[in-house]
């Protein structure tokens, strides 16, 4: 078929400048039918560099093309074991299964799903980048006949203008997670948009949430390491995915200590009810931890929050040759502080008068009290919100 010289030279020209994957393996399966091709279903999937995302990739259909990611979680299923992506990729090489008369019992659940669904032939390939990294290819027939030797090899002779025009994109959807992953979404796109320069900054009106889990030093030491790690881990969990969930960003993990900033543009109520809501569902999840620990015999854990807000200051800091976006200003302090009166006061969440002006009704004074750094005494106060 040597019309496929024509999809290639469009995958590696028009069909790469458009920067956008869903785009291109649209117009790539569209292709392939317009050569003759008899395709069903195409499913292209690329790696992610992500130590919490597998893949994402795209599946085609004559109706659609949707974009989907993979987390790392799935690798340790039946879902990725024994499947055909696991043998391309591991093997470096194409699978072939004709699904019509195929005993079923005997492989892997994939081909049942798409045997359901219509399928009478499955073709994978192995989609090799520079860096030397696989990525899984499959392709879905419907037509009573399958795919022909001829359709076959005009797949294969079109698989590295495929993978030459998706390279670019996979990596930096890689270099984009990475950064959300290790600085928050908030600085990944300040850093993405260029702003990188030591000293480089901007002011921001933002509420600061500080967050710390109590008796680490002691459970550092009688605790197994394995049993820490597990705990710290659930521990970061139940805290940062209700900060994420209500639009914050985790810019600092400080050994047992929590970071988080609430920038939400026009809106200091927004940025202060969200940060809030977010301190009170970490609790929640707090609760199911501790219920579920006793039950299991283990020992329930403490953690505590205190929030403040006012302007702060974004930016690259460091050394010429090492940098650190951070945040800086003295909300940040004062929410440490405030965090440290928690235990003082026998509360899990604080707040200063500057985050509870916005919160109505749901919060309660608990006094003045002397904060290192400050001048003068602050009045701190618990949200009604929080129950035991």
């Amino acid at each position: 078929m040597p019309e496929i010289d024509q999809l290639n030279q469009w995958l590696i020209s028009k069909g790469r400048l458009l920067g956008d994957e869903v785009k291109i393996v649209k117009g790539y399966c569209e292709g392939l039918v317009q050569l003759g091709v008899p395709l069903a279903r195409a499913r292209i999937a690329q790696n992610y560099s992500n130590p919490l995302l597998s893949a994402w990739g795209i599946i085609w259909t004559p109706d659609e093309a949707r974009r989907y990611t993979v987390p790392t979680t799935v690798l340790s299923t039946g879902a990725w074991r024994g499947s055909p992506f696991e043998f391309v990729v591991t093997q470096r090489r194409p699978l072939r299964k004709r699904l019509l008369g195929l005993n079923l019992e005997a492989e892997h659940p994939v081909y049942a799903e798409l045997t359901e669904a219509g399928a009478t032939d499955f073709l994978a390939i192995p989609l090799e980048h520079g860096n030397g990294s696989v990525q899984g290819t499959s392709f879905t027939s419907n037509a009573e006949t399958g795919f022909s030797d001829a359709h076959i090899e005009c797949i294969e002779d079109s698989r590295y203008a495929l993978a030459a025009a998706l390279e670019p994109i996979a990596m930096r959807h890689s270099q984009k997670s990475l950064l959300q992953t290790y600085l928050g979404y908030g600085p990944a796109e300040e850093i993405g948009q260029g702003h990188i320069k030591r000293g480089e900054h901007r002011t921001v009106s933002a509420a600061i949430l500080f967050a710390d889990l109590r008796g680490f030093t002691e459970k550092a030491q009688a605790w197994p390491e394995a049993q820490l790690l597990d705990m710290m881990g659930e521990y970061f969990e139940m805290v940062v995915s209700p900060i994420q969930e209500m639009g914050g960003d985790v810019l600092k993990f400080m050994g047992d200590g929590i970071l988080a900033v609430f920038n939400k543009k026009n809106s200091d109520e927004d940025a202060c009810r969200s940060a809030v809501k977010a301190a009170v569902q970490s609790l929640a999840n707090l609760k199911n931890y501790n219920e579920a620990a006793l039950r299991e015999g283990r020992e329930p854990i403490e953690f505590v929050t205190g929030i403040d807000f006012g302007q702060v200051t974004f930016g690259n800091i460091g050394s010429p040759d090492r940098l650190d976006f951070t945040v800086v200003g003295q909300a940040v302090n004062v929410a440490s502080r405030v965090q440290g009166l928690c235990k003082e006061l026998g509360e899990q969440i604080l707040m200063t008068s500057d985050v509870s002006r916005h919160l109505g009704g749901t919060v309660q004074s608990v006094g003045f009290h002397s904060v290192r750094g400050l001048p003068q005494d602050i009045e701190v106060f618990k949200t009604t919100a929080v129950t035991s």
